[in-house]
């Protein structure tokens, strides 16, 4: 459900004294410890935080958790570790690219209106034009809606020209709406989800972002945590070019686990795309690791 991958594969391919008994062990550890840096406290106290979470946790909506995992439109905080290998990348000799995403998903109300926001910020370690570092991010805010079939949502996606290389991004800002729907039975999972770009400023010598993204969704759970599913399937259409710019068909499969009770799901999924007519990746490999935080 991210726009990222479509831009990022256009650009880059063209070219306290007293011990309180409810403070967790662990924090009083990292607070008493000054050799400790403060971004390495922060990711052990959030983990520790995590641990002491109920790991059989429903969410929102009375939706299971391991159905949740998979669902984009969850109200469920959560930070994904995303590595995305492209290879045989179509009118290029022997290119293949890599890129580790992190994605940060934190649920919030304002009044009685639940919102999900979510960041996907790219780091290319390998790319057809030999650059690496930061890409451009994408930011979205989803108004999501339960209901007794399941849940839909509507909401503004922005891009931003994060990219340290513009070989590896768009140099420009877009913004679009987004919106989409899931459908649930026990085992069964299905919907879909589509996200609008077009750029309103940034750099005048570079292509207009004017994209609109499909992602199909459908899953269905399987015993003991297990579950399969298509994978996060971007079909994307350029109206600067008037044609398909990825359309992939893909397929997933996950499993949560509890390390004692944070709950992790790890997943592999691969894609093939189809569309060849400009410089994409044939096919990618996606590997998943996702820690989720029940509230």
């Amino acid at each position: 459900m991210d726009a990222y991958k479509s831009c990022a594969c256009m650009t880059d391919c063209n070219c306290e004294t007293q011990p309180n008994s409810n403070v967790n062990p662990s924090s009083l550890i990292l607070m008493s410890n000054p050799s400790i840096p403060p971004r390495t406290a922060l990711v052990f106290l959030i983990l520790a935080t995590a641990a002491g979470a109920d790991g059989a946790a429903t969410v929102p909506g009375g939706q299971s958790l391991d159905q949740a995992a998979n669902d984009p439109t969850a109200s469920l905080m959560a930070v994904q570790f995303q590595n995305i290998y492209s290879g045989n990348y179509y009118h290029l000799h022997d290119a293949s690219g890599n890129t580790v995403l992190l994605r940060p998903v934190v649920p919030f109300t304002t009044g009685p209106v639940s919102h999900i926001a979510r960041a996907t910020i790219p780091y290319a370690t390998l790319s057809p034009s030999g650059k690496t570092g930061l890409g451009d991010s994408v930011l979205f805010d989803l108004i999501v809606f339960n209901q007794s079939w399941g849940r839909w949502g509507i909401g503004p996606v922005l891009l931003l020209p994060t990219a340290t290389d513009d070989a590896l991004g768009a140099e420009k800002w877009a913004a679009g709406p987004a919106l989409g729907f899931v459908a649930r039975q026990p085992s069964l999972m299905w919907g879909l989800f589509n996200q609008n770009l077009f750029s309103f400023a940034g750099n005048d010598q570079r292509d207009e972002v004017k994209l609109s993204i499909l992602q199909p969704i459908l899953n269905y759970s399987l015993p003991h945590k297990w579950s399969i599913g298509t994978s996060e399937m971007n079909i994307t259409y350029d109206w600067n070019k008037g044609a398909w710019a990825n359309l992939p068909l893909g397929i997933k499969i996950s499993k949560l686990h509890k390390f004692d009770r944070l709950p992790v799901q790890f997943s592999g999924s691969y894609e093939y795309n189809f569309a060849n007519a400009e410089v994409a990746p044939e096919w990618s490999v996606n590997l998943t690791i996702k820690f989720l935080f029940p509230i």
